[in-house]
């Protein structure tokens, strides 16, 4: 009985084949899924983003101004904060992001309010279904991705996917209460005058239980705008990508104007939800509406979705070559030489999208042709990744030469240490870490492990911002401290930092950072696997495009400066 309780049930390898069965056996469904969706994406993105957005101001403020019954705070509020988003250059994110809260809100509600009948009229449905929405309501935002990424690639659709599953819940139960507090009484009156069960449930049920359904769509839009920026990490644009590489790049301020494009969004919606349930709930005035005025009414809402169509369909201006996709990680060195590259290509001819991800998405995205290309592939510190996805892209070659390495850091004024050998007891004898499953995380791990002296230390894993964050901090302060990190970086710009030698060499040796394309890329845009093949610069390039956006550059105006700069080297990546 204990050797049965002390072996561990291999419910994540059970998992695990579930996901690959039916990512192998209905293949065709979900492709069928991604086509279509991404279609009707692109369609009402590309239809907002059209219209003019001093237009778009106008409309929402008029709209909230005869919503709201001629009051002029909400309007004044909608028009300072679109202004706001506006001035700040977030318009087209703000477009995406409210692009995937109106889609995920609306299959939502689709799916929720049915299921939350069905709950209600079915007891034994709903002892089913109700430890489904404990899962779904209390599991991770972040595991939705897993599946999202496997059944539908990167982009938009499978953030969609993941909000729906993460957004559902409340939307089904409040539907199911508003049902089942209709009066009993009312129901047995409806029942005795012959009504139908679809009589009674679209005449008497559903307009009794209009307030509790709308109190659940109100929630369900909240959290979808909550799942936002964790959708970003599998490549959904929108304001969450934003918020993401300042939180990944420890910029506040990015991070902070970012955060609140998003809060003026969520109380946009959230008014706007809450004057429906309130209008819902009123008794209606003794001045009906005539049918010639909701004729009107009707025809304008099918004359403006038309419109959001046409333009949607409306082709944009198109570079006449690609598109080419590059995935990257949020790191400096990343972004730095994704950004020179895409404008290479882009001089070239190329229409060229950028997809921030986390690091296994990003090597699952090149592996799978969600993404045509990466130029931040580190074969030791991704070593994992490198196993795993190595054999299903093509290797164009070291970027950056013998130049990357990972290692333990201090800053110079711990003068006393130079060697892994030499740490004791400082800093609490802990090693501030980053992200947790990362190859540096790994490699720090194993040091711990080989190194005697360092038998008492721990690894305190975070972030890389908030790694950033407690170095700052501590320099500050003069106060003794351990980091892992990876070299280039901007940190050994800004600080006098000393990478401690490393005897056993379990950090690993110095690497190269090398680019990888998805296999076919070469047969469908030779032009531009020949100049991701050909690309390749030194480190001190490098961290001149990371020094200028970390001074604060928009990294595609750094990047464009650079190619400027140095004409002879992007000639021999173009030739």
């Amino acid at each position: 009985m204990i050797d049965f309780l002390e072996t561990p049930i291999p419910i994540a390898d059970w998992v695990d084949s579930f996901v690959d069965w039916l990512t192998v056996h209905l293949d065709f469904l979900f492709s069928f899924i991604q086509t279509v969706g991404q279609f009707v994406m692109d369609t009402v993105s590309n239809g907002l983003s059209t219209i003019p957005p001093m237009l778009m101001v106008l409309l929402l403020v008029l709209a909230a101004y005869f919503t709201f019954k001629k009051r002029w705070q909400m309007p004044l509020f909608i028009l300072i904060g679109l202004l706001f988003i506006y001035n700040q250059e977030m318009w087209s994110d703000l477009m995406y992001t409210l692009t995937l809260v109106i889609l995920s809100s609306l299959l939502s509600v689709i799916i929720g309010v049915p299921l939350g009948i069905l709950m209600a009229k079915n007891k034994k449905i709903e002892i089913v279904i109700k430890p489904i929405l404990d899962i779904m309501q209390t599991m991770p935002g972040f595991v939705y991705l897993i599946p999202a990424v496997a059944f539908f690639g990167i982009g938009m659709v499978p953030g969609v996917f993941a909000s729906v599953i993460f957004a559902l819940p409340p939307t089904v139960r409040l539907s199911n209460l508003g049902i089942r507090q209709v009066d009993n009484e009312l129901k047995e009156a409806s029942d005795s005058f012959g009504g139908t069960p679809w009589q009674k449930l679209f005449k008497l049920e559903l307009p009794l239980a209009k307030g509790s359904i709308f109190a659940g769509i109100n929630q369900t839009i909240m959290l979808s705008l909550s799942m936002v920026v964790i959708s970003s990490m599998i490549g959904a644009p929108g304001l969450g990508q934003g918020v993401l590489a300042a939180v990944q790049r420890s910029e506040v301020g990015d991070g902070f104007v970012y955060g609140v494009g998003i809060v003026i969004l969520a109380i946009m919606m959230d008014r706007f939800a809450q004057r429906m349930n309130q209008t819902s709930t009123t008794k209606t005035s003794p001045f009906k509406t005539s049918k010639r005025k909701k004729r009107f009414i009707g025809g304008a809402v099918v004359a403006g979705v038309a419109l959001i169509t046409v333009l949607g369909l409306t082709p944009s201006n198109r570079s006449n070559k690609g598109p080419i996709t590059l995935s990257y990680i949020n790191l400096d060195t990343e972004l730095a030489s994704t950004n020179v590259i895409a404008q290479v290509l882009r001089n070239e001819g190329f229409e060229v999208n950028t997809t921030a991800l986390d690091i296994p998405i990003m090597w699952e995205a090149v592996a799978n042709g969600q993404a045509d290309a990466m130029v931040g592939a580190w074969p030791a510190t991704n070593k994992i990744q490198y196993d795993m996805f190595s054999d299903q892209v093509d290797k164009l070659g070291a970027n950056l030469e013998n130049n990357a390495q990972t290692g333990l850091v201090v800053p110079a004024y711990m003068d006393d240490v130079e060697s892994i050998e030499d740490l004791t007891d400082q800093a609490e004898q802990e090693i501030v870490g980053v992200e947790p499953g990362s190859g540096t995380s790994d490699v720090t791990n194993e040091t711990i492990e080989a190194y005697p002296n360092l038998s008492d230390w721990e690894q305190v894993n975070s972030s890389t911002a908030a790694m950033i964050a407690e170095l700052d901090q501590a320099i500050a302060q003069e106060e003794p401290i351990v980091v892992s990190i990876f070299a280039p970086h901007w940190i050994f710009s800004r600080y006098d930092l000393t990478m401690l030698e490393d005897p056993k060499g379990t950090m690993g040796e110095t690497e190269n950072i090398e680019t990888m394309a998805r296999k076919g890329l070469k047969e469908d845009e030779p032009e531009a696997y020949q100049i991701l093949e050909n690309f390749q610069w030194e480190i001190d390039d490098i961290q001149s495009v990371m020094l200028e956006i970390e001074d604060g550059a928009d990294p595609e105006e750094a990047a464009q400066e650079w190619i400027e700069e140095n004409p002879e080297k992007v000639e021999d990546w173009t030739e």
